[in-house]
């Protein structure tokens, strides 16, 4: 088989690109997809008991006019439910504001000084030296209370990491910076600070989980240039060909490839050594998903609550998403039911027992409160995501500036969220704005910007 443009991968990269192939006129395309459903992460699954689940807490925003207009024709403008985003700390026995250290408030007498005395240490301090690494950054930004007390424990959580082992170059809008004079104000005028960030409102869809809405773009792309369970086991690129696991061969003319870039390369016949050996130093953890179903009432205080984080280690998730408050529809219509889904990150630095985990999760959730009884239970659902985090390791960037322009002058583009790696620009908008992007690229020479220019990506540029 002969194709012109031949993309690895369906999720919203592989199929930003096709959609944009499509949208320009070009049929002569094919997404190969090795799992038998569509949507890579952003895929949705409905259990045995009716529930509606996602790869891990997922959120509808966006920086850019084009993926709203598409995002509006997948599921029209009455195929979306709109929150204000409510997310909480759960720590000492309370829910806290995110941000936390917007919220130091709600701490005991004595946390609450030690948060305050760091940030005044650090503002008295002058920082000549640049940070080498996370930790550092966190230290200077925060001091040493909020780092103890935590970004700490909550970034070895959620990264399963060490914060010394990463950069902090790819912060840019995912983490609030702190304003002591707004800290000082919300302590003295009892004050809470909530819905700060990028998406403290988002959209989400009304029926189908996040997957819906990458069915809907399928659909549009054409299931007949769309192949699952095709997986790729090796790429030529001077012969333009790759090889599926069934020994067919394909032929392409410009080849976009979403799978993580570590395996990538792996698979490239003739690969110089030196670049297939450097994007094996690429860091990465995977994602633990368990949903819990359970019957009866939300209770109160979880009744408008998006997601909670917990950096202490009564439980093993870093967060909880009350996802049955996303829509109605993500539990059985046959009664009244409410749902719960964490998340657990897993890496060679924080091995998971995973036959327990699911145990494990729901002795966490009686010990920090979400759960009561074990009695109302009526579902359990479990899903790992071997690639869930590309981590934003200290060698990454030198990584990335030796590995991709190396595959760009094969012919051979790695893009998305492990294509890429660039957790800073992985959301589903860039995700799918690079396949966008890479269409435009080689089509009509326009040059890249998300996967390029992160932070022009995050600045809107694309809204203004």
């Amino acid at each position: 088989m002969k194709v012109k443009f031949l993309i690895i991968g369906s999720g919203p990269t592989g199929l930003g690109a096709a959609y944009r192939l499509k949208e320009k006129g070009i049929e002569d395309f094919l997404i190969l997809e090795k799992s038998a459903v569509m949507g890579g992460l952003a895929t949705s699954f409905i259990d045995s008991k009716g529930f509606t689940w996602d790869i891990g807490g997922h959120v509808q925003f966006s920086h850019y006019r084009y993926f709203d207009q598409l995002m509006e024709k997948a599921l029209g403008k009455d195929g979306w439910f709109h929150h204000e985003r409510e997310s909480w700390v759960r720590m000492d026995g309370t829910f806290i504001p995110y941000p936390f250290q917007n919220n130091i408030k709600f701490l005991s007498k004595e946390k609450m000084w030690e948060c305050l005395s760091g940030l005044i240490q650090i503002r008295d301090m002058l920082h000549s030296q640049t940070p080498e690494n996370f930790k550092e950054w966190i230290l200077a930004t925060f001091g040493e209370g909020i780092a103890k007390h935590f970004m700490f424990p909550y970034n070895y959580k959620v990264w399963a990491y060490q914060v010394e082992k990463m950069a902090y170059q790819w912060i840019g809008e995912r983490v609030a910076v702190v304003d002591l004079q707004r800290v000082a104000k919300n302590i003295i005028f009892d004050k809470e600070d909530v819905s700060w960030g990028p998406n403290h409102t988002f959209q989400f869809p009304k029926q189908g989980g996040t997957g819906a809405i990458w069915k809907s773009v399928a659909e549009m792309v054409g299931k007949e240039h769309i192949r699952l369970q095709a997986d790729v086991i090796r790429v030529f690129p001077k012969e333009k060909k790759v090889l599926l696991t069934n020994e067919e061969e394909i032929t392409y003319e410009y080849l976009l490839s979403t799978m993580p870039l570590d395996c990538f390369t792996a698979k490239i016949k003739g690969l110089a050594e030196d670049i297939v050996t450097k994007a094996s130093g690429l860091l990465h953890s995977s994602s633990h998903i368990v949903g819990i179903g359970l019957t009866g009432e939300v209770p109160p205080e979880l009744a408008k609550k998006c997601w909670m984080y917990f950096p202490e280690n009564n439980c093993p998730f870093y967060r909880v998403t009350v996802f049955s408050n996303y829509s109605p529809e993500n539990v059985p219509r046959d009664g009244t039911y409410w749902s719960l889904m964490t998340e657990t990150s897993e890496s060679v630095d924080k091995p998971v027992k995973r036959e327990f985990l699911v145990e494990e999760t729901i002795a966490g959730l009686l010990n920090v409160g979400l759960l009561q009884t074990r009695k109302n239970i009526v579902s359990k659902w479990t899903y790992t995501a071997e690639y869930g985090y590309p981590t934003p390791s200290l060698q990454r960037d030198e990584i990335l500036s030796y590995v991709i322009p190396k595959l760009d002058a094969l012919g051979l583009y790695s893009r998305g969220r492990f294509g890429g790696w660039k957790y800073e620009v992985s959301n589903q908008d860039h995700s799918l704005m690079q396949g966008v992007e890479w269409v435009n690229r080689i089509v009509d020479n326009i040059p890249e910007i998300t996967y390029f220019y992160p932070a022009m990506a995050n600045a809107n540029y694309a809204k203004s």
